[in-house]
C-alpha cells in the first residue's frame, strides 16, 4: 500500500506553490511533498509571508493527478486535482473554504542583498562553550577580505553579533531577510571581522533556551567574546546587539567585556513599558478604538506590574480586580489575551518585564553607536534613545542616530508594521551599513 502511494503520487511528488486570497490579504503557501524511505510520501507546508516554514501535513490521499492533506495544527486542509500542470483545489479553514491553484515550483522571495557565494573573503566555521553550563555556540567566523593574520593581528576590529528577542539563526533569518549575513559581508568587504551564532538550542547549537533569560544570553555573548579573545587574531573586540541583543550590548558594556559596542534598536526603558508600547501601535493598527486600547494598555501594565512584584506568580483574583479597575468594557475576547499574558509561566518574560536597562547604561564607558528607526514599532525610538542620551556617560566617540524613515530592521518602510517586514525586499539600509563601518573605523 505504501510502493503504491509513491507510485501513484509520481505526479505530485516536489514543491507547489500558490496564492491563498482570503480578502483581507494574500498569502504565499507552498507545500513540499516527498518520497521517504519507506515508500510512503510525506508533506510539509511553508507560508513565506507569516514567516513559517515546515509544518507537517498528513498526507491522506495523494495518486498521479490528485492529493489531499490535512494540517491538525492549523485545523487546515487541502485537496485539488492535476490539469494541465495546475493542482486546482480548495484551502479548508475554520469552516471557510477557499480556492488555491498551486504550480509547480518553490517560493523565491526578492532579497537582493542576501550575499551569494562565493565570497571574496574566507570564512571559518567555530563554536565556543557558555562555561556556566557548558551549552555549545555554533557559529560562523567572518575575516575581512585579504586578511593576513601574521600582518593584521592586533589590528583588524572584530564584531561579535547578537540576535534580538526568540531564538533566531546567526543569519538572525526572518521572512527569507538574513541582516546578520549581510551586515557580515559588508563588513568583510571593508576590513572588519565578525563573529555570529545560532542562539543556545536553535541550529547548531547546544543548551537549553526553555529556562533561559536575557542574562543568560548574555553569558553566552559573553563567552563569544572570550572565544575571540583567546584567538589573539584581532584588535579592538565589540558587539553588534539587535533589538534584545541591543540591550545585551549595554550590559556588556557595562561589564567592560567589550571594547565598543553598537546597539542598534536596543531597548533602554523597562520591559513592561516596551511591552505596552508594542501592544499599544499593533491595537491601533488593527483598528480598535482609542478608548479600548487605552484601557487594554492600562491593564497589560498592571498585569506585568503585579507579575514583576510577585516573582512572576499570578492569581485569579488579583486578575479579575486588575480587570474590573481597568478594563472592564473591552471585549471578551481582549479579556482572554490579558488573562494568558497573566498565565504565562515563561521565564524570559518575566525577567523581561522586570529588567531596566537605565542602571547599565549609565555604567558604559566604552564608545557606543546606538541607532533606530522612526518608525520602529517593537522598541520605539521616541522612547528609548532620548533615555540613551540622558543617561550614558560622555565619550568622544559616542554616536546615538535616528534614521527617517526606517522599521525596525532598518528597512525604509511606509508604517513600520511588522506586516511590511516580509513585503520589503530590502534587508536593510545602506545608509545604515556604511554608518556602521564608518563609526568603526574612526575608533581605530
Amino acid at each position: 500500500m505504501l510502493l503504491a502511494q509513491t507510485v501513484y503520487g509520481q505526479g505530485i511528488i516536489g514543491s507547489w506553490k500558490g496564492l491563498l486570497d482570503v480578502g483581507a490579504v494574500k498569502l504565499n503557501i507552498v507545500f513540499h511533498f516527498q518520497n521517504e524511505d519507506n515508500g510512503s510520501v510525506t508533506c510539509k507546508l511553508d507560508s513565506p509571508d507569516q514567516g513559517v516554514k515546515g509544518i507537517t501535513a498528513n498526507v491522506i490521499h495523494i495518486s498521479s493527478d490528485s492529493v489531499k492533506v490535512s494540517i491538525p495544527l492549523l485545523g487546515v486542509s487541502y485537496g485539488g486535482h492535476l490539469s494541465d500542470d495546475i493542482i486546482k483545489g480548495v484551502f479548508s479553514q475554520a469552516g471557510y473554504d477557499f480556492t488555491l491553484d498551486l504550480k509547480k515550483g518553490n517560493y523565491m522571495s526578492d532579497r537582493p542583498q542576501t550575499p551569494v557565494s562565493p565570497y571574496p573573503y574566507k570564512t571559518e566555521e567555530i563554536s565556543f562553550v557558555n562555561q556556566e553550563d557548558n551549552a555549545v555556540l555554533a557559529g560562523t567566523l567572518t575575516y575581512p577580505v585579504g586578511y593576513d593574520e601574521s600582518a593584521a593581528k592586533g589590528s583588524v576590529p572584530v564584531v561579535l553579533m547578537v540576535t534580538g528577542s526568540g531564538l533566531q539563526n546567526r543569519d538572525e533569518e526572518v521572512f527569507d531577510h538574513k541582516p546578520f549575513l549581510v551586515i557580515a559581508d559588508y563588513l568583510a568587504r571593508n576590513g572588519i571581522a565578525s563573529l555570529r551564532y545560532d542562539d543556545r538550542s536553535f541550529g547548531k547549537s547546544t543548551g537549553n533556551a526553555s529556562t533561559a533569560t536575557t542574562k543568560t544570553f548574555m553569558s553566552d555573548a559573553k563567552n563569544g567574546i572570550d572565544y575571540l579573545k583567546s584567538m589573539d587574531k584581532f584588535g579592538k573586540i565589540g558587539v553588534l546587539g539587535h533589538s534584545e541583543g541591543g540591550t545585551i550590548a549595554f550590559m556588556l558594556g557595562a561589564e567592560k567585556h567589550a571594547d565598543f559596542i553598537i546597539s542598534m534598536a536596543g531597548a533602554a526603558v523597562r520591559g513592561d513599558k516596551i511591552l505596552v508600547e508594542q501592544n499599544r501601535i499593533a491595537l491601533m493598527y488593527a483598528g480598535m478604538s482609542a478608548s479600548d486600547v487605552q484601557a487594554y494598555c492600562a491593564a497589560l501594565e498592571k498585569i506585568c506590574e503585579y507579575k514583576s512584584n510577585n516573582g512572576g506568580l499570578t492569581d485569579a483574583g488579583a486578575f479579575e480586580k486588575i480587570i474590573r479597575d481597568n478594563a472592564s468594557d473591552i471585549s471578551e475576547e481582549a479579556k482572554e489575551n490579558l488573562k494568558k499574558v497573566m498565565n504565562m509561566d515563561n521565564p524570559w518574560m518575566d525577567y523581561f518585564v522586570s529588567y531596566d536597562p537605565a542602571s547599565d547604561i549609565k555604567r558604559v564607558t566604552c564608545p557606543v553607536f546606538a541607532l533606530n528607526g522612526s518608525l520602529d514599532t517593537q522598541v520605539v525610538a521616541a522612547q528609548n534613545l532620548p533615555v540613551i542620551r540622558k543617561l550614558l556617560p560622555a565619550h568622544k566617540f559616542n554616536a546615538i542616530k535616528e534614521y527617517p524613515g526606517l522599521n525596525h530592521l532598518f528597512q525604509h518602510a511606509v508604517t513600520g508594521n511588522l506586516t511590511e517586514y516580509n513585503k520589503i525586499s530590502e534587508t536593510m539600509s545602506e545608509e545604515v551599513l556604511k554608518d556602521i563601518v564608518g563609526w568603526i573605523k574612526s575608533l581605530e
